[in-house]
């Protein structure tokens, strides 16, 4: 059996655009986005315990283990999977080595759970599908069972209604504005407009540069200046968008040079990095494998 998995990506995500199409009556807001993967990730390292415990091996600033999204996955993975064969159940030491931000409407805390559900069903060998991963990744976080898919999407409903979608080979320029933005104090916002007319996945295939918008950019440019700026800042280099919720903002580039160009003139207030596009997981060969054990 193997012990330990080291550098287990976990990629960020981007919105290509973010649609508030409705609101459910348990609250829930109803949303149209297309996720695009990027090959910015957090990395995390999983070593394997007989003792059923699961620990964390780092600390996270502002987030308590007892409240860390990864912690949480692993707990419920063991929940759902069978003890060993002792009939003691595995557990696991969890490292998170942070690169995305925190409140960057990234995914990274939704991406670090669906890695460490990816991780610990092959490393306990629990044997759970795809789907199956899914279906626990949902009751953590409406962003997880994307991760889970392992490729880029359009999605539905509260975002857990997912339709593979084949996405062009792009660059990112990505700034952080430098503010950590609440997800929840942007959807309760009275500004926020929640009727935007739906879309179908054809509408977006048709013309994928500059589609749509994002319903929750100017509700949080508005509490959050900083966003503002950025994106009218590298709005003078092609469409630029807020991805999430927030405080993130990107421009897509056909070329990695055209990136490049754009971060050489960044103003030094900001951090900013470039990112291609990613067409499938990082870690999709276990997503695969994972089919395969059902």
């Amino acid at each position: 059996m193997t012990r330990t998995l080291h550098n287990c990506p976990a990629p960020a995500k981007l919105n290509l655009f973010l649609h508030v199409t409705g609101r459910r009556e348990d609250g829930y807001h109803l949303l149209q986005t297309v996720f695009q993967l990027i090959d910015r990730c957090d990395t995390l390292d999983f070593e394997l315990r007989e003792d059923g415990l699961i620990k964390r091996g780092n600390a996270v600033p502002g987030v308590a283990e007892s409240d860390d999204l990864t912690v949480r996955a692993a707990a419920l993975l063991q929940s759902a999977t069978r003890p060993s064969a002792d009939g003691k159940p595995l557990g696991a030491n969890i490292r998170i080595n942070k690169c995305l931000p925190m409140g960057g409407g990234l995914g990274g805390g939704s991406s670090d759970a669906a890695t460490t559900l990816i991780a610990l069903n092959y490393l306990w060998q629990a044997g759970l599908s795809n789907l199956e991963l899914m279906k626990l990744g949902v009751q953590l976080g409406a962003d997880v069972p994307f991760f889970l898919l392992g490729e880029n999407a359009f999605a539905e409903g509260i975002g857990e209604a997912l339709h593979v979608l084949a996405l062009p080979k792009r660059w990112f320029v990505v700034i952080e504005p430098g503010v950590s933005v609440p997800t929840a104090a942007i959807f309760r916002s009275a500004d926020l407009t929640r009727d935007t007319k739906p879309v179908r996945i054809t509408d977006f295939s048709n013309a994928p540069n500059g589609f749509g918008k994002n319903d929750l950019q100017a509700v949080a440019a508005k509490l959050f200046p900083p966003i503002a700026e950025a994106i009218k800042w590298l709005g003078k280099f092609g469409d630029a968008r807020m991805t999430g919720s927030g405080a993130c903002v990107f421009c897509s580039f056909e070329s990695e040079r055209e990136a490049d160009r754009v971060l050489e003139q960044m103003p030094p207030q900001w951090k900013a990095w470039k990112a291609e596009a990613l067409m499938q997981h990082p870690l999709a060969h276990l997503l695969n494998r994972n089919q395969e054990l059902v």
